[in-house]
């Protein structure tokens, strides 16, 4: 019934102002263009003014296709809102107003395929239209740019293009460009100079890649060039660039001039140097490379030449020949090489010599070589003359020895010969022992050594006061004019013992008194003595002493025996002992001692034993009941005497505790 009430009154609205002749005034208002990146949402905002206010309005919206047709997508009125089915626009479109006279279409997903013209169209009740559109732009960031250089070389001067380069960049939208730069400056195509072509492809996606390609009439100046390239793109509301590496060309040009040099070592060139010898041209061309030493070719044609292990007679004058591979072209240079050499020094007089006592003697040293030398004389690692002469006087032993004679070049590090002359002086043995030397021993052998000098070298002997052949001697030769001996010699009382060195020069004696001593200990010492005494088949052991430099633990004990009785007295137990032979005799006292001691122990169990029997009635005769009823006699009684170092008696202990006679 609302419904039919609210139609009428709109039929008569309708009526009214038709009858009147008003149309209502529509206007609508767009922006021109959207810009959206592809994948995202675009926003498009259609504003509207009409006198109708917005009850009475009907809003449209419509897509021009590329064939230039109005496709409407969405429609709504008063009553209800539509999207248009079966449209790419059905499932990614909505509508909605957000203010009184405004609406806002909403394409979600935007695709290539999107950017097209939007048209608002709005509607009043009496027929008043107004109608706007808007341009959506979609967008793609293409990819990085990429460059790739011309991998042989060019040729200068051809006068004509040669190609240096691609440059590509995939992937966006709308078509990028592409920009060639020369050392930072923009490359345009210029006739018989510069060429620079593009390609676009359109992909499979609708975006769009680019190659471009750059041609150059090369020059020699371009050798040092850098090349890259630029791509510049739209994005919504501004412009990308991307820049791709720098790179650079081979550019050949012929020679003008070639230069050969030594290469290395740097320094003066010495015999056994490896040598580099180098040869170059001022141009880029590919050309071949001939050495020749003295007018005489070398094997090769590389320009690099090793010469390893030179000698004087790689010196001279060095060619390097250079011929271009496109012009045949010669051009040709040379070089000196210098070999410095240093011969073995060579020492006058070339043999040992020997020299009596107070003779001079003149040595000279040479060496030949291409440089100044310097001469020195070592002697055990010490200078002891300069120059190539050296004069010596043996005044002393100390003359002999080895004379080192070293030549080096100074300008050239490590270049060096040497060269030695033996020296030996003649003269009687000298012995480096004392004339008499006091030797004083515990021990049971003594190791005495006797070191003698002289030329020719000394022979060592060995002898004895009282004539006694010893052991054979270790003797050893230690140089041309030094010797040893060394002598074992058991000693078992005081001794005197004669070394002697011998040459045809002379000899020299020296003396060895030995002397034994006992040694005497000042720390506290313990004497023990042992007394055995034995009535009947008794052992005495007595005067047994040990001296010891350690502490000592002492017993005494005394054991008496008359008949059956055994005494033991001074017994004294040492922990340590100071040297074997007191040690094997404190031994042998211990073990007497211990069994003395368990036979002790064994005839007081035997005792003990029969004892028991004899009470038993075991033997004898005797029976267990007469043992118990039967008064102990004395002579039932074996009496067992024990005396210790304290003060305390001996106890002999009976059956009623009387001393009992020494028969029992």
């Amino acid at each position: 019934m609302a419904t039919q009430i609210t139609v009428s009154l709109l039929v008569a609205l309708l009526l009214f102002v038709h009858t009147c002749g008003v149309w209502a005034v529509v206007e609508v208002n767009m922006e021109e263009k959207v810009e959206v990146m592809r994948g995202e949402t675009a926003q498009i905002t259609c504003m509207y003014t009409s006198d109708e206010g917005i009850g009475g309005t009907t809003i449209e919206w419509l897509v021009v296709t590329r064939s230039g047709e109005e496709k409407a997508i969405y429609f709504q009125d008063s009553f209800h809102t539509k999207t248009e089915p079966n449209t790419p626009y059905t499932d990614r479109i909505s509508v909605k107003r957000t203010g009184a006279e405004e609406v806002v279409l909403t394409i979600n997903n935007v695709q290539l395929q999107d950017e097209r013209e939007f048209i608002c169209r709005i509607k009043s009740l009496t027929d008043g239209m107004g109608m706007g559109s808007t341009n959506l732009r979609v967008f793609e960031r293409p990819n990085f740019p990429t460059i790739e250089s011309r991998t042989e070389g060019v040729t200068a001067d051809q006068d004509k293009l040669s190609e240096i380069g691609t440059c590509q960049v995939k992937n966006g939208y709308p078509k990028p460009n592409i920009t060639w730069y020369r050392n930072n400056t923009p490359l345009r195509s210029v006739t018989n100079e510069v060429e620079v072509s593009s390609s676009t492809t359109t992909e499979s996606t609708g975006l769009f890649s680019v190659l471009s390609k750059l041609s150059l009439n090369v020059k020699k100046e371009d050798k040092d060039a850098d090349f890259y390239c630029e791509a510049t793109y739209l994005l919504p509301g501004f412009s990308g660039m991307s820049e791709t590496e720098h790179i650079n060309i081979t550019v050949f040009y012929p020679s003008t001039e070639i230069h050969v040099w030594v290469e290395s070592p740097k320094v003066k060139i010495k015999e056994g140097d490896t040598v580099v010898l180098q040869c170059s041209g001022n141009g880029n061309s590919p050309a071949s490379f001939l050495f020749k030493h003295n007018d005489v070719d070398l094997p090769g044609e590389a320009d690099v030449k090793v010469l390893e292990n030179v000698s004087r007679q790689n010196s001279g004058v060095y060619q390097c020949t250079s011929t271009d591979m496109e012009t045949f072209e010669e051009l040709l240079n040379t070089t000196t090489v210098s070999v410095n050499y240093l011969d073995a020094a060579v020492v006058t007089p070339r043999e040992n010599v020997s020299m009596a006592m107070g003779q001079e003697l003149e040595a000279t040293c040479n060496a030949l070589s291409s440089l100044q030398t310097q001469t020195v004389w070592l002697k055990d690692g010490e200078e002891v003359s300069k120059g190539h002469i050296l004069n010596l006087k043996a005044q002393s032993l100390d003359t002999a020895g080895t004379y080192v004679c070293v030549v080096t070049v100074p300008e050239i590090e490590g270049m060096e010969t040497s060269s030695s002359l033996r020296v030996f002086v003649k003269s009687p043995p000298v012995l480096k022992e004392d004339d008499v030397t006091e030797v004083e021993t515990e021990e049971e052998t003594v190791v005495l050594s006797c070191h003698a000098r002289g030329y020719p070298v000394p022979t060592i002997t060995w002898d004895t006061k009282d004539g006694k052949k010893q052991s054979d001697p270790n003797f050893r030769i230690l140089s041309d004019d030094s010797s040893q001996s060394t002598l074992s010699l058991k000693v078992d009382s005081n001794a005197t013992v004669f070394c002697k060195a011998s040459n045809n020069q002379g000899d020299d004696k020296a003396t060895f008194n030995i002397r034994v001593k006992t040694t005497v200990y000042t720390t506290p010492v313990a004497t023990t003595t042992t007394t055995t005494t034995t009535t009947n088949n008794t052992i005495p052991i007595s005067n047994v002493t040990d001296v010891y430099t350690t502490p000592v633990i002492t017993t005494t004990t005394t054991t008496t025996t008359t008949n059956n009785t055994i005494t033991i007295s001074n017994v004294t137990v040492k922990p340590k002992t100071p040297n074997s032979a007191e040690k094997v005799k404190a031994e042998s006292n211990g073990v007497i001692i211990a069994v003395i001691i368990i036979c002790i122990l064994l005839l007081a169990i035997l005792g003990s034993v029969l004892y028991f029997l004899y009470k038993k009635g075991k033997i004898c005769g005797r029976s267990g009941k007469q043992d118990l009823t039967k008064e102990k006699s004395s002579k039932d009684n074996i009496v067992v005497e024990m005396k210790s170092d304290n003060t305390e008696e001996s106890i002999l202990l009976g059956a009623n505790g009387e001393k009992q006679p020494p028969r029992d």
